[in-house]
């Protein structure tokens, strides 16, 4: 059955290196979506794919 969702959302401010914003804005038009939803994205793929730092093998 279909379930109507609502997000909530969080306004913060970044400061972020002025080149990566320039790489980011660049990413976000050629893919026709909006520096926020990239920043997101972005976010949520590295949180994911995060190294547990318990499972680092010692050096």
């Amino acid at each position: 059955m279909f379930e109507v969702k609502r997000e909530e959302f969080v306004n913060k401010t970044f400061r972020l290196n002025k080149t990566l914003v320039e790489e980011l804005a660049k990413c976000a038009s050629e893919h026709k979506i909006s520096m926020n939803a990239l920043v997101a994205q972005c976010c949520r793929y590295a949180l994911d794919h995060m190294i547990d730092p318990s499972n680092k093998p010692e050096a």
